[in-house]
């Protein structure tokens, strides 16, 4: 809303600032002036920001789900146990409530990913989707990935390559028969990254993601952490119609104080290696429970760092899928209630609100 001043308030006003511009010209400034970091903190914004053509469905707000509830889990190698119907539609509608969130995540391209779509068709929901699709190991990082202690045999990286492909051709799927709610394909979750367990070269991800453009009308990227991009994702870059990056400033120490300057640092990094990407951040969160983290972590902590992150990626032109909707406690180790895998949801595993969203709803 615009103040207007009377007419002598602001010759009023005009002259003394005169005055004070004249004084500025005059004095002799031995230190860096206040106004030259900001305007350098400014052009750093201008390098982040985006247009709103980069924002993913037009929007900056979205988030990752996954429905698994306490007992059921994906297959980790005897199967899986999913969310009845009945679960997944309470989910969805629980996430786009007063349209909180139109726009998810989903990891892979299983069974309860189809179900997760069906639901959206049959019922009408005001919900568009990123699809995954999960890559498993084809090679084996076991020299920098901390919880592989022994080599992952060459037979089950074999067979790894055939799954993957499998899972390739139902993520095509599935995108064409829901061309209308998958608004764009990811291919490979953290699986260029040395720490994790389900490393895939470069150049078959790219790979992939070329058979994957082929065959489908919608975006596809890949999705993994900040410092990758940076570092080593210009050839992938090139291949990708945009990048999407996970950012976690408590996982790397910080705490709430520093935890939007480290976020902005870990995006400008990105972005000054790879200047023409379109950038969405596909991951970013705040566990509110973490022996790890310590008092680190807390639903106090979780409500700033989503109202600051999502502010700033509104005023970016940044799509952002806040990690995550709900807890899972099929995550992490068993016998640690505690850990911070557990604990990332705006809601916990039974769907009670955490602060964040009670403060939302007045629950």
């Amino acid at each position: 809303m615009i103040s207007y001043q009377p007419i002598n308030m602001r010759k009023a006003n005009l002259a003394l600032l005169i005055i004070f511009s004249f004084s500025l010209i005059c004095c002799k400034q031995t230190s860096k002036p206040k106004q030259t970091l900001t305007n350098e903190a400014e052009l750093e914004m201008k390098a982040i920001k985006q247009s709103k053509d980069d924002l993913l469905c037009g929007v900056s707000r979205a988030v990752c789900y996954s429905g698994f509830r306490t007992g059921q889990h994906p297959d980790r190698g005897e199967g899986a146990i999913n969310p009845t119907n009945e679960q997944v539609l309470e989910d969805l509608k629980i996430i786009s409530r007063d349209s909180l969130f139109n726009l998810i995540r989903l990891y892979d391209s299983g069974e309860n990913s189809e179900a997760v779509l069906r639901i959206i068709k049959e019922n009408k929901l005001d919900i568009k989707v990123m699809l995954g699709v999960w890559l498993k190991a084809e090679l084996s990082a076991h020299e920098t990935c901390g919880w592989l202690t022994e080599p992952i045999p060459s037979e089950v990286l074999e067979q790894n390559i055939i799954a993957n492909q499998k899972e390739i051709q139902k993520g095509i799927r599935l995108a064409n028969e829901y061309a209308e709610t998958v608004i764009a394909v990811n291919v490979g979750n953290e699986a260029l990254v040395d720490w994790n367990d389900h490393k895939v070269n470069t150049d078959s991800i790219i790979a992939y993601v070329h058979k994957v453009q082929k065959a489908i009308k919608q975006p596809v990227t890949v999705a993994d952490n900040y410092e990758w991009w940076a570092a080593k994702g210009e050839k992938l870059a090139k291949a990708v119609d945009f990048i999407s990056i996970h950012v976690y400033p408590v996982w790397e120490g910080k705490d709430i104080d520093e935890a939007m300057t480290y976020t902005i640092e870990n995006v400008q990094k990105v972005r000054n290696a790879l200047p023409n990407s379109q950038i969405v951040i596909t991951e970013a969160g705040w566990a509110t429970v973490a022996s790890e983290f310590g008092e680190r972590a807390s639903e106090e902590k979780q409500e700033q760092y989503y109202n600051d992150l999502m502010k700033w990626s509104a005023d970016m032109n940044i799509t952002t899928f806040f990690f995550e909707a709900f807890d899972e406690d099929w995550k992490g180790e068993t016998a640690n209630p505690l850990g911070a895998e557990k604990h990332w949801g705006m809601f916990t595993v039974d769907r009670k609100p955490k602060k964040l969203i009670q403060k939302m709803f007045s629950y």
